[in-house]
């Protein structure tokens, strides 16, 4: 089947479902202008300062940081936040956004992002499950209790030339240690996951829901990679759990179980096409 007639059928799939559910990857907000970590080359790109250090991504994403060298730790994250923080969503999210209220059933989504995208772009806090938490909220490193609580108000002043963030740094305000953000690192077994898993319980509740009512289930997947496929796997047994039907838009794994749709595009330009065929 063409790339043309993949897109039409995609978008019958979104006008006659009753339901959407949006899953996403880091790919998602790579149009938005957000660094590709994929590969040390994408992610030393984006640090220079790392690169030189000759850290890679998962040595970097790594709580032991935050006990061996703290500014640095909070370098990378402090960096990071301030860059969800000035980045505007691409105009695919509100788009998904709008389907997704169309329908019935409305909407969920399901992503391993950690930069507060979908919620900048005016979804429901309740509505978005961040499986690897949110840079947005901070933690106890150690930690002193299961308190979690928003960065609105924390502020990280990062030297571009060291990489490392200045004093002070983020503590907590509970026993006075230092604060790191509830985000679910590699090798990480201190991450508190509790507002996680108050979503998820939300979600499952959802999809529990369009079972009960027998709802037609369409799956936008966008930018979910195969390094670490949480994403592409929760997309592909929701799918077969539910009989959905999975739409994975991405540019460089596009692959797909037999009878699902596969488009192989950015995922602004994906979600774009459909939208405009769905809505024209």
């Amino acid at each position: 089947m063409s790339l043309d007639a993949q897109i039409r059928e995609a978008a019958r799939i979104l006008e006659t479902a009753d339901a959407l559910l949006i899953s996403a990857g880091a790919g998602m907000g790579v149009d938005s202008g957000l660094p590709d970590f994929r590969g040390n080359e994408g992610f030393w790109r984006a640090y220079p300062p790392i690169a030189k250090l000759g850290i890679s991504f998962s040595e970097m994403a790594n709580p032991q940081w935050f006990s061996r060298d703290p500014r640095l730790a909070w370098g990378f994250y402090g960096h990071r936040l301030n860059l969800y923080r000035k980045t505007s969503p691409h105009k695919g999210f509100s788009q998904l956004l709008d389907l997704g209220k169309r329908k019935k059933g409305g909407y969920f989504v399901f992503t391993s992002n950690v930069d507060g995208q979908f919620q900048k772009a005016g979804y429901s806090e309740e509505r978005v499950v961040e499986c690897h938490g949110s840079i947005h909220h901070l933690q106890c490193v150690r930690p002193c209790g299961e308190a979690i609580w928003d960065a609105g108000d924390v502020t990280v002043t990062v030297d571009e030339a060291t990489f490392r963030a200045q004093e002070p740094l983020p503590h907590c305000s509970r026993c006075g240690a230092l604060a790191r953000p509830n985000v679910l690192m590699f090798g990480d077994w201190h991450w508190i996951s509790r507002r996680t898993e108050a979503r998820e319980e939300r979600f499952y509740g959802w999809l529990r829901e369009i079972q009960e009512n027998g709802w037609r289930l369409a799956i936008v997947e966008a930018g979910a990679g195969v390094a670490v496929p949480t994403v592409r796997h929760t997309s592909e047994n929701i799918a077969t759990r539910l009989n959905g039907e999975l739409i994975r838009i991405n540019l460089r794994d596009p692959e797909v179980p037999p009878g699902h749709i596969s488009l192989p595009l950015s995922a602004a330009e994906g979600i774009e096409r459909l939208y405009n065929l769905v809505s024209g």
